[in-house]
């Protein structure tokens, strides 16, 4: 846990697991900078959101959520120490005609990317937002099963 702000997704989805109860159907995962074997998941998913750490070109100390035909121009932009990885296995789930119906990133820039214990208190702030995005949609995406 000595990532700092570059730790933003593991406390979200930290805060989602523990603040949620969904239905088995939807799996939480620690990706860290696991990358291609990753592929599995996200082929086999139908949605899938991912939470990152991540710094826009023109950005406010905000979350940000970006959806599907928004994401591949995004995330080629270097935004984060694994964030290639990410795009690559969507590169290659696309190869394989595996792509999820629906991909979502939800983020934050960081403040700070020393190493440190838990978050700043900016991105600490902003958590709780991030989370909500991630329930609303994963509630929209199951009441629409």
């Amino acid at each position: 846990m000595l990532y700092g702000d570059e730790g933003f997704g593991v406390a979200a989805l930290k805060t989602l697991q523990e603040s949620s109860t969904f239905p088995e159907s939807v799996q939480c995962i620690d990706g860290g900078t696991q990358g291609i074997y990753l592929l599995d998941f996200i082929e086999s998913a139908d949605a899938v959101i991912v939470f990152d750490a991540l710094i826009p070109l023109d950005y406010d100390r905000r979350v940000y959520v970006y959806r599907n035909d928004e994401l591949p121009a995004f995330i080629h932009r270097k935004m984060s120490s694994h964030q290639m990885g990410f795009s690559e296995m969507l590169g290659i789930a696309k190869l394989h005609g595996k792509m999820p119906q629906e991909i979502v990133m939800i983020g934050a820039p960081p403040k700070d990317l020393e190493l440190n214990i838990g978050l700043s208190p900016e991105l600490t702030l902003l958590l709780p937002e991030a989370v909500e995005q991630a329930k609303t949609i994963i509630t929209t995406w199951l009441s629409e099963r």
